[in-house]
């Protein structure tokens, strides 16, 4: 800070103290001029006094004063005096009073603030002088105004049950001025006008004190002031519902007609039904006991009497009684006449003129009504028990046959929400049990897990598609899951590799198990083959036994690293044979009745009968063909030098299989991720890819010559075939005083785009950090048996293939809602099914397995329902067709 010159303060105090001394006139002159001032027997006074300021960035600040009666005003700031070239004034006069007004301002720059070290902020203030002494303002303080960037603490995602409490942690940034604080709900400004949700203003904390389904989203801390708004890290919040179980129905009537037999009663898990990973309920849906029935006994005639005398008619008669045995719980009556009658005067009497052998006998006549009457009445029984019959008929089928074209029978218990995986500690239990001892097959099979051996072909029809140039070495499976699955059918799912597979339920016969398997077996790639150029675009696949039976095809879902956005490939599905080849069982784009392929832009869902070894190959068409990698780098200190750190960049084909391998490697030796990975199109034209660092701080870090610059050839990118591709870069700090290092990775094809890793890490943490080894929430989980394997309830599933497998009078069948649910090709593989309309559902459960929202399928059935006689097409085959395809390949 500048001071006041002496010549200035000396004039100026000369001024003031010789003042009354001077001559009458002049004394009048000042008199005068004070009186402009105000009135001279007053101090000043302040009309403005200067207030707390923040500089922000490098913006200089103004402090302001406004003082009357004033002669002079100076600033005084960190108790020196500034100088009066840095001051600003100016005078005007109060139009109401006529009197002067000093106005005086002065700048502070950033470079001040930071210059100045005392025990306390910056401050300034205001001195003003009159002709009667001097007032001061008050201090103003001024800061330098910051955000920090990272939060002190973040919040973190929960999962609380219904009803229960949500709290949610938040300490924003350190700043100046202090941050405020908002929260965000699903990028939306949170409402506290709901008494339900509050916010702690002393911690900033986030309480819902019960939490509602509406309340499950992402929730986002954001803290700002006048520098810079920051925003934490989103936590997820998912409100769940455990299952609860419904009343037991009735007991059903005992299922025999006589003797031992069982009755059973049921239950459903809907009151309330699981939501948002909630747990299932625990224990039986059904429950069975032994019943008695006690046997009917039909009735049985027994002994006639004695023929009475004769009478006066000339008749006699005699009787028996249904004694011999007597009819019980609801057995039969005795058949005939319980009365017998007969002419006793061997013709020679008369009845009313005639003679009696004329005259037909009454107990004929009686025995010929009876008989009318008896059949009569068993025609009554027969018509009436045919109809109870066809009612009770009709009322068990009517279980299934309901319009379901009504999307509220999907839509009532489910709630549309991101599903997750039930919490460890659920433990699962089967809804179905078999009464007998059930089969298990196989016995004594062992899967198949051979790698494929030197010479391998991979070709259509047998086409050899291996370079002669290309090392062949057999691997054994990285990857497998087992389980044993019955009539209740289940999913098996290899963890963190994008491989599923779905067995529907009643694909597997009553009373019988399998143990099933899946494995991936990682195949070497392929470059040219005499037709054109054939790659590998997702791992192979084996699932067994060879020996499997089933009534339905399963779905196997299947991680691909195809650009299928544009038709720049032809993607086939090959399966491996005998003497290591390999043949087509279909193209994607082909109809087949063998085989079903539903390709999406990750995945591939195929329905198949016949186990065995599968994978997705390509042919590119075009130079415009790509398919995805997926980039990482990761890094670690040099064991063998303290100062060196290493740097690895991967490029790995861009499916969950493929970078596991990479992420397992990197955790086995002490690495961590350094930034997220980044997906790049490589496209089939040829040229190489190309990995450098940039940006290395030349005064800190030394990295060896000529290997800033690294490149992969063509081949070895297009035909990687799930093998990580691996560069590294050594770098060396000159001094340990040099614990950050930040730099780019730059990956591009030649003459391609660009991709860009930042790294920005600590070279001496302590702590490693977390390499992203489980990639997908269900990554713990390898199997799931009976209903809870499924989206779609089974009563539902049996309704839908019950009403749409054959056309009703409306013309809506199972060909409208493979067309509503966007499966619109190929559709004479499913004319070839037993059951199409349960066929489609299986392949919509493998596409929704992720995502469990039942939306779409009601939005379907919804829009079937507006249909109104829609022209159908009658598709059909046989399955001696369908096997006869498929034997083909075989």
């Amino acid at each position: 800070m500048g001071q006041f010159s002496g010549g200035c303060y000396l004039s100026f105090f000369i001024f003031v103290l010789l003042g009354s001394q001077v001559p009458t006139t002049l004394a009048r002159g000042q008199r005068g001029e004070a009186l402009q001032h105000g009135q001279s027997g007053t101090l000043p006074h302040f009309l403005e006094e200067p207030v707390d300021a923040y500089i922000v960035k490098s913006n200089p600040i103004k402090l302001r004063c406004q003082a009357r009666p004033a002669l002079q005003i100076f600033f005084k700031c960190n108790g020196d005096w500034v100088h009066q070239s840095q001051h600003t004034s100016q005078e005007h006069t109060d139009l109401t009073t006529g009197l002067k007004i000093r106005e005086v301002m002065i700048n502070v720059s950033r470079q001040q603030v930071e210059d100045f070290h005392g025990p306390e902020d910056y401050w300034c203030l205001c001195v003003a002088w009159s002709h009667l002494g001097t007032s001061k303002s008050r201090k103003a303080t001024v800061r330098i105004a910051y955000l920090r960037k990272n939060f002190e603490q973040d919040p973190q995602g929960t999962e609380v049950p219904l009803n229960g409490m949500i709290v949610l942690h938040c300490r924003p940034p350190e700043g100046v001025p202090v941050a405020e604080v908002e929260w965000l709900k699903n990028e939306e400004p949170l409402s506290f006008d709901d008494g339900n949700v509050m916010e702690k203003k002393g911690d900033h904390n986030l309480i819902i004190s019960e939490a509602r389904l509406s309340d499950s989203g992402n929730y986002t801390c954001v803290a700002s002031n006048i520098v810079a708004k920051r925003r934490s890290a989103t936590a997820t919040v998912i409100v769940y519902v455990n299952g609860g179980w419904s009343s037991w129905t009735d007991w059903s009537p005992c299922n025999v007609r006589c003797g031992r037999g069982v009755q059973k009663r049921s239950r459903t898990c809907t009151n309330p039904a699981p939501l948002n990973g909630g747990a299932f309920c625990e224990g039986m849906s059904v429950q069975k006991s032994t019943c008695n029935t006690v046997c009917p006994v039909d009735g049985g005639w027994g002994e006639w009497s004695e023929w009475s005398t004769c009478s006066s008619d000339c008749e006699r008669q005699r009787s028996r009684e249904c004694t011999a045995p007597e009819p019980k719980h609801g057995g039969r009556l005795c058949d005939g006449v319980a009365v017998a009658t007969e002419n006793c005067t061997g013709g020679l009497c008369t009845q009313n003129r005639k003679l009696l052998h004329d005259a037909k006998p009454q107990g004929v006549e009686n025995s010929s009504d009876v008989a009318l009457y008896s059949g009569l009445a068993a025609g009554v029984v027969t018509v009436v028990l045919l109809i109870v019959a066809v009612t009770l008929y009709r009322r068990s089928q009517s279980e299934y046959g309901v319009d379901v074209i009504d999307s509220s029978a999907l839509t009532g218990g489910f709630q549309s929400f991101s599903f997750k995986t039930s919490r460890q500690g659920v433990t699962e239990r089967a809804e179905y049990h078999v009464m007998s001892h059930p089969q298990t097959f196989p016995r004594g099979l062992a899967p198949d897990y051979r790698g494929v051996a030197v010479g391998t072909t991979l070709g259509r029809r047998g086409k050899n598609l291996f370079s002669p140039h290309v090392s062949l070495t057999p691997r054994l499976p990285l990857h497998r899951a087992t389980a044993v699955f019955g009539h209740a059918g289940g999913r098996l799912v290899v963890p963190n590799t994008g491989i599923s597979l779905l067995v529907p339920h009643g694909g597997i016969a009553e009373d019988t198990t399998w143990e099933m398997y899946m494995s991936i077996n990682q195949e070497d790639s392929s470059t040219v083959s005499e037709d054109g150029p054939e790659i590998f675009l997702s791992p192979a696949v084996t699932y067994g036994p060879p020996g499997l039976d089933l009534s339905y095809p399963i779905a196997m879902t299947i991680a691909h690293c195809a650009e299928v956005a544009a038709d720049n490939w032809t993607i086939r599905l090959k399966r491996h044979i005998q003497d290591n080849k390999w043949e087509e069982v279909m193209s994607v784009d082909e109809e087949s009745t063998s085989c079903y392929c539903l390709l999406e832009a990750q995945k591939c869902h195929v329905l198949l009968e016949h186990p065995g070894r599968y994978a997705l190959v390509g042919e590119p068409l075009n130079q415009e063909a790509g398919k995805r990698l997926r980039l990482a780098v990761f890094g670690s200190p040099d064991a063998s030098n303290s100062l060196g750190f290493t740097l690895r960049v991967y490029c790995v084909d861009d499916t969950p299989h493929a970078f596991q391998e990479v992420a397992v490697g990197e955790r086995s030796r002490g690495g961590r991720l350094l930034e997220e990975p980044k997906m790049m199109l490589f496209k089939a034209n040829t040229f190489s890819l190309q990995v450098s660092i940039q940006d290395v701080p030349q005064l800190l870090w030394s990295i060896k010559p000529f290997t800033t610059c690294q490149e992969f050839s063509f081949s070895q990118v297009w035909a990687s075939n799930q093998h990580p591709l691996q560069c590294a870069f050594t770098l060396e700090r000159y001094s340990h005083s040099s614990s950050q290092l930040s730099c780019k990775i730059s990956i591009r094809q030649v003459t391609g785009k660009e991709q860009i890793l930042q790294v920005y890490t600590s070279v001496v943490e302590n702590e490693k950090g977390v390499v992203p080894f489980f990639t997908q929430s269900d990554c713990t989980i390898t199997s799931q048996t009976g209903s809870r394997a499924f989206k779609i309830p089974l009563s539902i599933r049996q309704r839908i293939s019950a009403t749409f497998d054959t056309a009703n009078a409306n013309g809506k069948d199972w060909q409208l809602l493979a067309q509503k649910l966007h499966i619109d090709r190929n559709l004479c593989y499913f004319a070839c099914q037993e059951s199409p309309s349960s066929v489609i559902l299986t392949l919509w459960e493998a596409q929704h397995q992720d995502s469990g929202d039942l939306d779409s399928l009601a939005s379907a059935l919804e829009e079937i329902s507006k249909v109104h006689s829609p022209k159908a097409v009658t598709l059909s085959c046989s399955k001696e067709e369908r096997d006869s395809e498929f034997t083909k390949l075989a």
